[in-house]
Parts: structure tokens; C-alpha cells; sequence
């Protein structure tokens, strides 16, 4: 079969000639028809994530949509190495597929599954989020922190608070529901300042964040500094952390463990079993056509792959590989 193969991790995937796969007991045989090239896809295949193969050569790609031998439609999430999502065919365990509902095409579908399930894992599976708590959301105006408005007021929500440094972004976003924006381009005092305000006002219960780096190491101040006032009478602030594209690392001062009931944790591969995320994914899907959720695409045949790795795309923008 034909497949977007790494061979060495510095280079991007090529579309070449793969050995073809079979399913063993428990899995499923898919033909897949389009599959995302989400951030954790790339990361993956330049071998510096935690959850990169260890050897090469192997089919890049984690997940994506396609049919099963009986013409079903599912969502599958790839789970043995050296096989992938971005080839003619994938296996996957047969508990980390589940249906696409009929009123999405598969283009959206495999668009939707990783920017969807970032939110909807970090509040259902590692937050507990409760009807009506305030949430934070740490660098919302990429397209996982836009559905995460949506989604956050689905799941309960009561209030929804939105950071970023794009003011039209940050703008689309009070459309859809948040109910206060604050810039990050602000001075370092002034933003510390808003954080501080909110979390106090609005008794801010779950931090979802998106950039880590400055921004998340002010939030925590802000938590600090509220301390023992702030959670009187109140239930733990959960901070999860789900990326990290404003920096690697902060520093954490230890006060703000001691001092505070906040919880610190993170949501993706490792810290929610594969199954749940799927689990997930597969609720958001179902309810995506209800809720308008949506992400700007653009299909590139799989066969152009290298290329479209290669130039790369915005962060509202989802790449989609499709095969007919």
C-alpha cells in the first residue's frame, strides 16, 4: 500500500510504498478516507514527543476516519506501531473506533477529533467540571481554544473567560459565548492585575491552558496571591495544562502548591487512557453539528503530503490528508 512513511526524523514523511497491514485479534481492518495533520501528528513524527516510535521506518499519523470491511464509517484512533493514519489502510483496536455520525462528512470529522477532544478530555476527564463553574481559558483563540468556548458551556460552564493576544480573535469569541476577554498583549503588571481580578470575581474553579509559558506562570501568581481568601468556602482551582506553544517550561514556585488548593495536571496522551480520549471524541462528534462546532479546513490529497508538511499551515487552519 501507499503511505506517508518517516525514515529519518529530521525529514518530513514521504509517500512511498509500505508493507500492507492485517488486523490481529481485537482490531479493525479501516480504509481510511481522511485523517488530520494536528500538532501532535508532527510532533509525533519528528520523534521528540513523549509518545514518538522509538525506530524507524513507521507510518506517521494517530488518528483519522475511514470504513470498516462491513461499509461503516468510524473514527479510529491507530494503536500498533509501525502502521499509521496517513496510508491507504490502518489497523486499529477495535475499542478506540467509534461511529461518525451521519451528519458529518469525513473531512470534518477527522478535523474536529484532536482540537475537539483537547477540551472536552481536559474538563470531563481530568477537571470533573460541575454545572455551573467558572472557567478560564488560557490562550483560547486558536482553533482548540475557540471550540473550547462551546464546548465548556455544553458541558455546564456557567461562565466561560477567554485569553489571547488577537483582539479580532478574542472578539469572535465573545460571540460565541465567552463572557470576558483579556488580552495578553497587556504590560506583565496590568495582565497580572485582570488574571487576578477575574479568578477573584468570578471564583474561576477550572484553568484550561493552552500556551503554558508567561501567561500560565501570572495565572498561577495570581492564584498565589489570592491564596487561602480565595478558597474559603470554594472548591480547588483545577489548572490543566494541554499545550505549551508560549514555552516549554515556567517557573513554579512552591508557595503556590503550599499556599493554595490548587490542583496542576495535564490532559493528552499518558495522562487519559487512549480509550477515553476516544471515548470523547466520539461524544463531541455527535454533537457537533448541534453545537455549529466547526474548524477551518483545507484537503490536500495524501499523495501531496511531504509537501503540505513541508509548508505548513496557521493555527486555525486544519490540514486534512484524503484519500477517495
Amino acid at each position: 500500500m501507499k503511505a506517508l512513511i518517516v525514515s529519518d526524523f529530521k525529514s518530513p514523511p514521504r509517500w512511498s510504498d509500505f508493507a500492507e497491514p492485517s488486523a490481529d485479534t481485537g482490531e479493525r481492518l479501516i480504509r481510511v478516507t481522511a485523517a488530520g495533520l494536528s500538532n501532535l501528528a508532527r510532533i509525533q513524527a519528528s520523534g521528540v514527543h513523549y509518545a514518538s516510535p522509538k525506530e524507524v521506518p513507521f507510518v506517521a499519523g494517530i488518528d483519522g476516519v475511514g470504513r470498516l470491511d462491513d461499509g461503516s464509517r468510524v473514527y479510529f484512533f491507530a494503536g500498533r506501531r509501525p502502521f499509521g493514519a496517513f496510508a491507504e489502510r490502518c489497523v486499529a483496536p477495535a475499542d478506540l473506533c467509534v461511529p461518525v455520525p451521519d451528519d458529518l462528512d469525513d473531512v470534518t470529522a477527522a478535523a474536529l477529533a484532536n482540537p475537539a477532544m483537547s477540551s472536552w478530555a481536559a474538563l470531563v476527564q481530568r477537571a470533573g467540571l460541575r454545572a455551573g463553574e467558572t472557567v478560564l481559558i488560557n490562550g483560547a483563540t486558536g482553533a482548540s481554544g475557540r471550540l473550547a468556548v462551546t464546548i465548556a458551556r455544553h458541558l455546564g460552564a456557567g461562565r466561560v473567560i477567554v485569553t489571547g493576544r488577537d483582539a479580532a480573535a478574542l472578539d469572535l469569541l465573545l460571540g460565541l459565548g465567552a463572557d470576558e476577554a483579556i488580552s495578553l498583549t497587556q504590560e506583565p503588571d496590568a495582565l497580572a492585575a485582570s488574571l487576578e481580578r477575574v479568578i477573584e470575581r468570578d471564583r474561576v474553579t477550572v484553568v484550561l491552558d493552552y500556551v503554558w509559558g508567561a501567561s500560565a506562570s501570572l495565572i498561577l501568581g495570581a492564584v498565589e496571591r489570592l491564596g487561602r481568601r480565595h478558597a474559603a468556602g470554594q472548591d480547588p482551582i483545577r489548572f490543566v495544562q494541554i499545550g505549551s506553544i508560549s514555552g516549554q517550561t515556567i517557573m513554579l514556585p512552591a508557595a503556590v502548591l503550599r499556599s493554595t488548593t490548587l490542583e496542576l495536571m495535564g490532559s493528552g496522551l499518558g495522562s487519559v487512557p487512549d480509550r477515553d480520549l476516544v471515548a470523547d471524541i466520539g461524544e463531541a462528534l455527535k454533537v457537533a453539528t448541534k453545537l455549529g462546532l466547526t474548524v477551518d479546513v483545507s484537503p490536500v490529497p495524501m499523495a501531496d503530503g511531504e509537501e503540505a508538511w513541508t509548508r505548513g499551515g496557521s493555527g486555525r487552519e486544519r490540514v486534512v490528508f484524503t484519500l477517495s
